[in-house]
């Protein structure tokens, strides 16, 4: 086989390794997707150009320190994941909804008191007991069911308990740390920075409450941060695959597309679609982050075809790597997305009678004149309950953008223009006073436990500098890794702005915190130099890197009581509450 860029000369081989003068060397040049430095150096081949970072270091080690750290920090995810040992907050209706997809295999409704503010359904499986708690019609549930059916798993194991309720978001969490160390091991060739940007993620406070409580906001955090793991891997995977194309079939004309047929299927990329699809299974919000991670996968495409010689790369890349996309992604996303309600789809007919009529001779949905009312055969049946599924969305949608949630109020409600500094922190639980109502306060205390979902402040306030000085590397140093974590953030923050009349509330930030990590680690490695730096510039990056990391380990553990429901005095309660927005 021939080497990359081996062109004949009048007799005689031509290569690019060929000295500048040599009579065949630009005409190598030429062929060869290959070429020279300014001062007349070779560049390296292609293959070794486009060799992903983390192909240098150990691969066992690569797996053995991510693992200990995830280990690490599943000790404390779990430990006392059943305090409160209660229904808390919005656990009132996602534990119960996958309970009811568990039993009912469809979300069915709870018995509740006709006083709204005691809930019967509660009462009980506070108690102990399941008898008498589903009303048997119905419910119209206002997210997708992904996030239940995955807390659902963990009720299957332990039952309607505390501990199974939240079984699956600590074991979520957790594996969150396990998928951060490895992208970011992918992103810098580094497992020491990999390991750091997992003991930082563990070290959050929104993501270690989020670990511990049955709401689907921590579910949506790991499929995004699955999907850009599968995005960076899917770009790793396409260059090498360009790479040995180009060993053996140089390009014959920049003006063409370069190689296609070799690059139509992207297993990497189906991969984040399924985690896309998932991810959007669980909230609709996932959507905004797809759209923009699939820009930041086209950008990336047309650099590997501009770094070869294509010419109008952004165009033909366009035709030769996005159009394929709409199969091999956006159309496996939504597939994924439609299964994933399978357990609405298989009762679609009961939720059509329970809502389908504005009056009993007024349909409000229009699957209810579906072929006549009565479809005909297994095909008509599908498209009946596809379309009931569809009417049943634009109910949905109507809720969350509708007057009714607009006029809404709650007193933890916080606009999304301080989620970054963590202005306004959410209160999950809390219970003041003496011993009476506080348990474990000594007699004549004042004392508190809370469950506060707030960021470690060290991590979220020095986030936002390297957010910054991420976007600086990324616009003027062209370096494509901070691409992830500023597109990642922007998508995940800004479409909230949109809906900031409605009652929003700070533990959606949960999905920015991951790709937050990324960009603090990415500038903690610059911090650091790279390895052939003088010794005395890496000892002084390393110690500014390594006192980051203290400070903010520290600052969680400072902040681990008001985190985990552990008992303070008041006053050492108020000492924790830095700012006036989080009382």
């Amino acid at each position: 086989m021939p080497a990359v860029g081996v062109t004949p000369y009048h007799g005689r081989v031509a290569t690019l390794e060929s000295p500048p003068g040599h009579p065949g060397a630009e005409l190598a040049a030429e062929r060869a997707p290959l070429g020279r430095t300014l001062e007349g150096r070779l560049l390296p081949p292609v293959r070794r150009r486009f060799l992903p970072a983390h192909f240098r270091g150990s691969m066992a080690w690569g797996w053995y320190a991510p693992l200990l750290v995830t280990a690490f920090v599943g000790i404390f995810q779990f430990w006392g994941l059943t305090y409160p040992h209660k229904i808390t907050f919005d656990e009132t209706y996602y534990a119960k909804d996958a309970y009811s997809l568990l039993v009912k295999h469809y979300a069915q409704s709870f018995v509740d008191s006709p006083d709204t503010n005691y809930n019967d359904s509660d009462r009980l499986i506070n108690h102990g007991s399941t008898d008498g708690i589903f009303s048997g019609v119905p419910s119209l549930v206002v997210h997708p069911e992904v996030g239940k059916w995955m807390i659902a798993v963990g009720e299957w194991i332990f039952g309607l308990t505390p501990l199974g309720w939240r079984f699956s978001a600590a074991v979520v969490g957790t594996l969150m740390i396990l998928v951060m160390c490895r992208l970011v091991r992918r992103l810098t060739g580094s497992t020491m920075l990999g390991c750091v940007a997992g003991l930082l993620l563990g070290f959050d406070g929104l993501h270690f409450v989020m670990s511990r409580f049955a709401l689907l906001d921590i579910f949506l955090a790991f499929w995004l941060l699955c999907a850009a793991h599968c995005v960076v891997a899917d770009r790793d995977w396409a260059r090498l695959k360009l790479g040995q194309t180009l060993e053996t079939t140089p390009i014959r004309n920049r003006w063409g597309f370069g190689p296609v047929r070799t690059l139509l299927w992207r297993p990497w990329r189906v991969a984040a679609a399924v985690c896309f699809g998932l991810a959007c299974g669980t909230k609709w919000s996932a959507s905004f982050v797809m759209a923009g991670l699939w820009l930041l996968m086209w950008a990336w495409d047309s650099g590997m075809r501009r770094a070869v010689g294509v010419r109008w790369s952004a165009l033909k890349s366009l035709v030769a790597d996005q159009l394929p996309a709409v199969f091999s992604f956006f159309a496996v996303a939504l597939i994924v997305y439609v299964v994933s309600w399978m357990g609405f789809l298989t009762h679609a007919q009961r939720f059509e009678d329970e809502f389908g009529r504005a009056t009993a001779s007024e349909p409000a949905w229009g699957s209810v004149d579906d072929f006549g009312g009565h479809p005909k055969g297994p095909v008509e049946g599908a498209l009946h309950d596809l379309d009931i599924l569809w009417n049943y969305h634009q109910e949905v949608y109507a809720f969350h953008t509708g007057t009714y949630i607009k006029e809404a109020t709650h007193p933890f409600q916080s606009n999304p223009g301080s989620w970054l500094v963590d202005g306004r922190p959410l209160g999950i639980d809390a219970m003041s006073g003496g011993p009476e109502n506080v348990p474990g306060c000594p007699v004549g205390g004042d004392c508190v436990r809370q469950v506060l979902a707030i960021g470690t402040p060290a991590l979220w306030w020095g986030g936002v500098l390297a957010l910054f000085v991420g976007l600086g590397y990324w616009l003027a140093r062209k370096d494509w890794r901070f691409g992830l974590p500023i597109v990642g953030v922007l998508t995940a923050w800004l479409p909230w702005f949109r809906y900031d009349e409605r009652p929003i509330f700070f533990y959606y930030a949960v999905a920015i915190i991951p790709f937050t990590v990324i960009a603090v680690t990415l500038v903690l490695g610059k911090i650091i130099g790279s390895a052939d730096a003088a010794p005395r510039r890496r000892m002084v990056g390393v110690l500014v890197a390594g006192t980051f990391v203290f400070l903010v380990a520290a600052n969680f553990a400072y902040f681990y009581p008001i985190l985990s429901d552990g008992l303070l005095t008041n006053h050492e309660w108020n000492q924790r509450m830095w700012l006036t927005h989080w009382i």
